[in-house]
C-alpha cells in the first residue's frame, strides 16, 4: 500500500546533468528535470509506479470520483500509478481494470490488466465482457506519442479523450463519473458538447502536479444521466 504523499520542501539540492557523449541534448535534460522532480522522489518514496499518481490523488481529492466505487476502468494505465490510486480508495471489495498497449506489472490485489489497443474495433467490448457489469468509473490518462507540433499532440489527444468519452457512454452507471486527460485549449467542442449533454456537471482541472511547462488538463464528468 502506498505511503501517505509528501512531496518535500523547497530545500532540495538541484541536480546537473552533463550531456555524455552517447546522450543527446534532449535526453540530457529529460533527465535533469527527473533528477529534480519533487513528485518523481515521492513517487519512489511512497511506492507509486510513477509520478501521475499524484495527479489523480488531487482529481479524486477534489472531485471525489473513486470512494466506495466498485468497478473502475483505467484506460491507458502503464505503468500503474492511477491503478494504485483507484485500488486503494475504490473501497472492500472493488476492482479496477486496467487497460494499456504496453505490458505493465500488476500494481495491486485489485488490479486486473488487459494489454490491448482501446482504439482496436473490438476493444471495449472486451473490457466490458471482461467486467460483466456496468462500470462505475472511467479513467483516461491516454496521450498520443508527443510530435513537437502543440496543434497536432492536442488533437490526437482529443481524439483519445473522445474515444474513451463515448465508451463511457456506453458502459457507465447511472451516476458514474468520467476523468480524461486533453490539452490546454480544453476540449474540443464535440466532446464537452457530448460530456455536458450526458453529465450533471463538466469541469477542467489541472493539477497542481503536472509540471508548469505541461500543457495537460484534464477533464471530469460527474453525476452520469445515461
Amino acid at each position: 500500500m502506498p505511503k501517505k504523499r509528501n512531496t518535500g520542501g523547497n530545500d532540495r539540492l538541484h541536480v546537473r546533468v552533463k550531456t555524455a557523449a552517447k546522450r543527446t541534448t534532449s535526453s540530457t535534460r529529460w533527465l535533469q528535470r527527473q533528477l529534480n522532480d519533487p513528485y518523481v522522489a515521492a513517487a519512489k518514496r511512497d511506492g507509486y509506479a510513477s509520478r501521475a499518481a499524484y495527479k489523480l490523488l488531487e482529481i479524486d481529492d477534489k472531485f471525489h470520483l473513486l470512494n466506495g466505487r466498485s468497478h473502475i476502468v483505467d484506460l491507458g494505465a502503464a505503468p500503474g500509478g492511477w491503478s494504485q490510486v483507484a485500488a486503494a480508495r475504490c473501497g472492500k471489495g472493488g476492482r479496477v481494470l486496467a487497460i494499456d498497449i504496453l505490458e505493465m506489472p500488476i500494481p495491486d490485489a485489485n488490479v486486473d490488466f488487459m494489454q490491448l489497443d482501446f482504439l482496436d474495433e473490438g476493444a471495449p467490448a472486451i473490457i466490458a465482457a471482461h467486467l460483466d457489469s456496468k462500470i462505475d468509473v472511467v479513467l483516461s490518462d491516454m496521450a498520443a506519442a508527443a510530435t513537437g507540433h502543440r496543434q497536432t499532440d492536442h488533437i490526437r489527444t482529443i481524439a483519445l479523450a473522445e474515444a474513451a468519452a463515448y465508451f463511457a457512454c456506453d458502459t457507465l452507471v447511472m451516476g458514474g463519473s468520467f476523468c480524461a486527460k486533453v490539452f490546454q485549449g480544453g476540449s474540443s467542442k464535440d466532446l464537452l458538447m457530448l460530456l455536458k449533454d450526458r453529465f450533471a456537471s463538466v469541469h477542467h482541472f489541472k493539477p497542481k502536479s503536472s509540471r508548469k511547462e505541461s500543457v495537460e488538463l484534464y477533464v471530469v464528468g460527474r453525476g452520469f444521466k445515461g
